[in-house]
């Protein structure tokens, strides 16, 4: 096997492999040479090769997110390293673990005017989980720079001992900090990086390793619930009639149905569930802001919950967010292994653990349920919201809120549907979807620039198909996601095109002026039809009912490249049909 020359690339490439982080993607560089060397060498690894870093990163952060283990990027020194950032963001505060290997100068070189330098160390400082500066491989005698801990010494064997030991504690310190890195990527869940100093030459290469490097293994402590908290929470849950539950982001099947369903038979509980919570039970309550956008203040004030439990990633919903920061639950407990935000500035009590754990422990010592209406009242208010609400459908024109509808009716079982930022997780919250469908999309930071690319690295290791669902402005921004040698064939994307950001169009502004359309709506007339052809995606546009309808009945067929759908909305329209939408429904 061909293995880089350097014992520290060596001793990066064999800890990955040690940690199982087995899909590598790498964007073209030379001072990473002895790491692309090094993975793209050893069958054990999958690599991939994506030129666009902020799209490579994305990319991993799919793949992570299906196989919940920690995948690589890889990348050049200078500003390649700052591109992979709004991944890095986005997997912090999603809880994906990534990790980041970036090559660098050497110490030496750095802040001297060295080409394609940048200050690399703890560049993520803010929103990383660790930080890993490795040190220089020392070198022979020729080619060892100055450094302060090498005094001259009198003779060479004496200098011979003294650079042995030298190089044992920096190899001894390197792998310290590569274990150290990728345990809290494995443990915690999130972003790591790697800053990895290579001098030249890059490109040599050995056929026996060097170093063996010690492999530290990943310890975890269980999370236990004390048995005080547990009876708090019992005594108060006793005595509340008025309890909700609020559920974000959620990966499918993580939470037993025993205790979903315990959830819903008790009259004083009611559970909201985001799209993106893919949490299924029929006295549920999907679709948030079609049941509270309507309400009165009053009414509001009726739906104040008197404990609020709260568990999953971040919240889509605005105005369940304006709601109960207005009306304020008398206690807001939160569960997760990690953190608690205090979201809607009463929080009580993290309960460190997993919903499961809690439930076990929790729903298991509940004796009686509380009389109550509160299921009931709202109950009642969402069969009627849903009534008005296929009613509406029924009655309005071609536009963003109609394809929405359309569109999610049809997607075949058992897809994967990723869905893109602003506008388009908005419409989906309003609609409930198909159950058998996973949900996913970048709530992290809610941020429209990579949303593309980590549908396409979803699609790569699932096993079930994906279609991906996103606006116009964050296709376009996302474009070089295409640029990818490894797309499924079975991967769909729909782009619902309204010529620029509708979302802004509801936001209060002033609407259908210069300023507004060239700098908050960015109007456009751009379209995906070249890009399909230079990518090799089949390409269909539409831009009415009838032709939406044809055009979905053969969208999800088997095909021999993968597909994008392009559908054009009125803008001038979509906006008061969605507004208008709210106040029908009341």
């Amino acid at each position: 096997m061909t293995y880089p020359k350097i014992p520290l690339a060596q001793t990066v490439i064999q800890l990955c492999k040690a940690k199982n982080i087995k899909h590598i993607i790498i964007s073209p560089g030379s001072r990473n040479a002895p790491l692309t060397i090094g993975f793209t060498n050893d069958a054990y690894f999958k690599c991939y090769s994506i030129v666009d870093e902020r799209s490579a990163a994305f990319f991993a952060l799919g793949i992570a997110q299906q196989l919940r283990e920690p995948s690589a990027v890889v990348c050049t020194s200078g500003s390649a390293l700052l591109n992979y950032y709004p991944a890095v963001a986005e997997a912090f505060y999603s809880h994906i673990p990534l990790l980041v290997l970036s090559a660098d100068r050497p110490k030496h070189l750095i802040g001297i005017g060295d080409g394609q330098t940048i200050n690399q160390k703890n560049v993520f400082e803010n929103h990383i989980l660790y930080s890993a500066n490795l040190k220089l491989d020392l070198k022979d005698e020729k080619n060892i720079p100055v450094h302060e801990e090498l005094p001259i010494l009198k003779n060479l064997e004496d200098k011979f001992e003294r650079l042995l030991g030298l190089q044992k504690d920096i190899q001894t310190f390197n792998e310290e900090e590569i274990n150290t890195a990728i345990n809290f990527a494995i443990v915690k869940k999130g972003p790591v990086h790697i800053n990895i100093p290579l001098d030249e030459p890059l490109y040599e290469t050995v056929n026996k390793l060097s170093v063996s490097p010690e492999v530290i293994d990943v310890s975890v402590k269980p999370n236990e619930i004390e048995d005080y908290i547990l009876k708090d929470c019992l005594q108060d849950w006793n005595e509340a009639s008025k309890k909700m539950i609020l559920v974000g982001v959620n990966y499918p099947d993580t939470i037993d149905k025993k205790w979903l369903n315990e959830l819903a038979v008790d009259d004083s509980v009611i559970v909201f569930t985001e799209t993106t919570s893919n949490l299924h039970q029929n006295n549920f309550f999907p679709s948030i802001d079609q049941i509270i956008a309507p309400l009165t203040e009053n009414e509001q004030k009726q739906l104040q919950p008197d404990i609020l439990i709260t568990f999953g990633g971040l919240i889509v919903s605005k105005k369940i967010k304006q709601l109960l920061r207005k009306f304020k639950p008398k206690q807001h407990w939160h569960i997760d292994e990690k953190e608690a935000n205090d979201t809607f500035f009463c929080l009580n009590k993290h309960i460190e653990t997993t919903p499961n754990e809690f439930f076990e422990g929790f729903l298991t010592k509940i004796t009686h349920y509380v009389k109550s209406d509160y299921r009931a009242i709202w109950n009642s208010v969402k069969n009627k919201r849903l009534k008005k609400h296929e009613e509406y459908l029924s009655a309005i024109p071609f536009s963003d809120f109609m394809v929405f509808d359309k569109v999610l009716k049809t997607i075949p079982n058992n897809y994967i549907l990723q869905v893109g930022n602003s506008s388009a997780i908005r419409y989906t919250q309003l609609f409930n979807v198909n159950k058998t469908l996973d949900v996913y999309c970048n709530r992290g930071t809610s941020g429209i620039d990579g949303s593309t690319s980590t549908a396409i690295g979803c699609a790569v290791v699932s096993k079930k198909p994906t279609v991906f669902i996103t606006g116009d402005l964050s296709f376009l921004y996302d474009s070089n996601a295409l640029w990818n040698n490894y797309i499924p064939k079975n991967f769909r994307i729909i782009v619902v095109n309204n010529q620029g950001g509708g979302i802004f169009r509801i936001l209060p502004g002033h609407k259908n002026t210069e300023n507004f359309d060239t700098f908050f709506e960015t109007n456009h007339h751009h379209t995906a039809e070249y890009l399909c052809k230079m990518f090799g995606f089949k390409y269909k546009s539409v831009s009415d009912a009838n032709s939406l309808k044809s055009a979905l009945k053969s969208f999800y067929l088997e095909d021999s490249h993968p597909k994008l759908l392009e559908i054009f909305t009125p803008k001038k329209l979509n906006d008061e049909i969605l507004l208008q939408y709210f106040e029908f429904i009341k």
